[in-house]
């Protein structure tokens, strides 16, 4: 296990992702995937004058889950579990690669760079086994070099900290080919945040929340090293579902649940987490809002917004997705809700970024 003061050294230079700062002057843009009537799509959403606009858009051939912005402008795009597609395009639009996994093996819906850029990490399934998996592939031609097990089942998200040392949750569920989505043995649910190392994926380190029916799925972090994790609860009584947490706080040493907003539910579900200045923020698309706590793990407050779920944020401003609107927020007040273009239905996926200045 690591040590508290390790873990701070390391995490306080870390970066989940390129950095990005929208300039005021410019309108920003959000790479995001949608259904509409037409079939799956991904695409760029621009919010300018209060209108949100769709500047560009391919088609593609299932549902889009998690994104992640390359360093030369291009991004990568997962499937939704079970996937299989792994999609490198141009905010343009362009399909620029293509990468389809094994027919034993399915993505998990999420991928990662490496801190030299040389390697990409896609949390995937072993099909015949159920065993999670880490895809170790060429960052250029998207290639597999490797696979590393996670630990568990179920992996999802997953971060790297200044070290290049891997942060995976392992969602914890099983599921079968046959049965595609279905969760199954939810009695057995072993959920876990793992620590891997990225030179040969041992293990360095794994914990466990005490409610074993509480999932880990996604991950942010604050400047001051602390990680937030959203939860998904699995438990059998809807009573006990709608008053389960959304939100685990990890130190380095410690992994523990932060309690709900006063008189809130988030019907047990998080969708999305991203980190706002020094708070998290957890959206939940069957509660229909997005609530706000200290790093501590102090709920500070919720706003409203209709299937709340993507999250992504520039300093102190944060966007959102929901069913009809994108909330543009800071944390203070109710914010400002955008509606989504109106001559055609957009339904957003889960999650979304935030593009660099075009």
């Amino acid at each position: 296990m690591w040590r508290r003061r390790e873990w701070l050294a390391a995490a306080l230079a870390a970066a989940a992702g390129p950095a990005i700062t929208a300039p005021a002057t410019r309108p920003p843009r959000l790479a995001a995937g949608w259904a509409t009537e037409r079939g799956q799509q991904l695409g760029v959403l621009t919010l300018h004058a209060g209108r949100v606009a769709v500047q560009a858009r391919l088609d593609i051939p299932t549902r889009a889950h998690g994104l992640w912005v390359e360093p030369h402008g291009t991004l990568l795009s997962v499937a939704r579990r079970p996937g299989d597609w792994l999609l490198r395009w141009h905010p343009d639009g362009r399909a620029l690669a293509w990468c389809w996994i094994e027919p034993d093996r399915a993505y998990n819906g999420h991928v990662l760079l490496s801190a030299d850029r040389r390697t990409l990490y896609t949390t995937e399934t072993d099909l015949s086994s159920g065993q999670g998996l880490i895809g170790v592939r060429n960052a250029r031609s998207l290639e597999k070099l490797a696979e590393w097990p996670t630990a568990g089942a179920d992996p999802h998200e997953l971060l790297r900290d200044a070290a290049g040392r891997l942060l995976v949750a392992n969602g914890g569920i099983a599921t079968r080919p046959e049965t595609g989505r279905a969760k199954l043995d939810l009695e057995h649910m072993d959920s876990s945040l793992v620590c891997l190392d990225p030179r040969h994926g041992s293990l360095l380190g794994q914990w466990r929340l005490a409610d074993r029916r509480l999932s880990l799925r996604h991950l942010a972090r604050l400047a001051d090293g602390t990680l937030g994790i959203a939860l998904q609860a699995e438990h059998e009584h809807l009573d006990v579902k709608q008053a389960a947490p959304v939100l685990a706080l990890f130190d380095g040493r410690e992994l523990r649940t932060a309690p709900l907003p006063d008189g809130v539910s988030m019907s047990g579900y998080g969708g999305d987490i991203a980190a706002l200045g020094n708070r998290f923020a957890v959206s939940s698309p069957r509660a229909g809002r997005v609530a706000l706590w200290e790093a501590d793990g102090r709920p500070v407050g919720h706003v409203p917004l209709a299937e709340a779920c993507a999250l992504s944020s520039t300093g102190e401003q944060l966007w959102s997705g929901g069913r009809a609107a994108l909330l543009d927020w800071t944390g203070r007040g109710a914010g400002q809700a955008l509606p989504l273009p109106a001559r055609e239905t957009l339904r957003l996926d889960n999650h979304w970024v935030v593009l660099p200045p075009a």
